[in-house]
């Protein structure tokens, strides 16, 4: 079992999902030959392996929502926190960040419909998609209220989902999250290039991804060409960055409304998603309290994952 549990947190680093505007990241630093990969990066990896080596492994499941199978894995026992990963993600996004959260929460990890192992129906994906789904995926586990943690587009579904059902939403946890409009001057055209399809658009994005740039190497371009390619959500993408443009389901003059006490993690050094806009989620929502953690880029579950963690479990309990 602690191999198992080894070998999925492995798993979970090398599928790094390079994503676009709204996308969730993580990245690989299990390369045995990469001896460029950073030791701040390669023992990060090891340390929280470490940690999680004697907890049980997540069980993995699937359930049919609107018809189309939806694949989660979930771990540990105690009140519910639901994880959700962003454009381009899956369950092993979370890979460092649900062992130390199982100890004292029920943690439940979906593929969110497109993505992962769940089903990838050729519809006009939107924000609402997601939420319709994450109402139905909760009502069929029965979980009647949970704490929702989202990560860069799975925050915009969690904001969105706590507006929709405020009475089934404990606590909200918005890690790097998209959801505003961008600039009335913003060339929307530019947010096709960020579902890359070739070694050197990929190293674009991991530079804006990650402040360690390491992560933009040649030999980590190799694992992050394979992996994107291997994902099969390109479509689900696309048609995201489509609603995009038809202006659909942004947060603007909403967040408002959210009432629950909220907690926004930030990357100051995201190159995706700037600060700015974590500081207008913490000066817009009423009950909110802002982490910026430093050296950092969109992705602190992973980048920081110890300083995530802490931030976490401390915001949770």
């Amino acid at each position: 079992m602690k191999s198992t549990l080894i070998s999925r947190v492995i798993r979970g680093l090398l599928s790094a999902l390079l994503l676009s505007l709204f996308c969730f990241a993580t990245a690989s630093v299990a390369d045995a030959n990469a001896n460029s990969i950073s030791y701040t990066a390669s023992t990060t990896a090891s340390r929280h392996a470490s940690a999680v080596q004697d907890l049980p492994p997540p069980v993995e499941r699937e359930i049919a929502v609107f018809g189309q199978k939806i694949h989660y894995v979930e771990a540990g026992a105690g009140p519910p926190v639901i994880l959700l990963h962003g454009l381009g993600g899956s369950t092993q996004n979370w890979g460092l960040n649900f062992g130390p959260l199982s100890k004292g929460f029920h943690v439940i990890i979906p593929d969110q419909i497109g993505f992962g192992t769940s089903d990838k129906p050729l519809i006009n994906y939107r924000i609402a998609t997601y939420v319709d789904f994450l109402d139905q995926f909760c009502k069929q586990l029965k979980i009647e209220r949970a704490t929702l943690v989202g990560g860069s587009m799975g925050g915009w579904v969690a904001a969105a989902f706590t507006i929709a059902f405020p009475d089934r939403v404990d606590r909200l946890v918005l890690v790097d999250a998209a959801g505003y409009a961008p600039p009335a001057n913003y060339d929307y055209r530019t947010l096709y290039g960020l579902n890359p399809s070739s070694r050197e658009g990929m190293k674009q994005l991991a530079g804006r991804v990650f402040f360690n740039k390491v992560f933009a190497s040649d030999q980590v371009m190799e694992q992050f060409m394979t992996q994107r390619i291997s994902a099969g959500d390109g479509y689900t993408i696309n048609r995201i960055i489509d609603s995009m443009i038809r202006g659909e389901d942004f947060l603007d003059n909403r967040v408002q409304a959210i009432k629950q006490p909220t907690l926004i993690i930030w990357g100051r050094e995201d190159g995706l998603i700037p600060l700015s806009d974590g500081q207008r989620f913490k000066k817009e929502i009423p009950n909110s309290t802002l982490v910026v953690i430093e050296q950092c880029g969109h992705v602190p579950n992973f980048e920081k994952a110890e300083e995530f963690n802490m931030a976490l479990q401390r915001f949770l309990k």
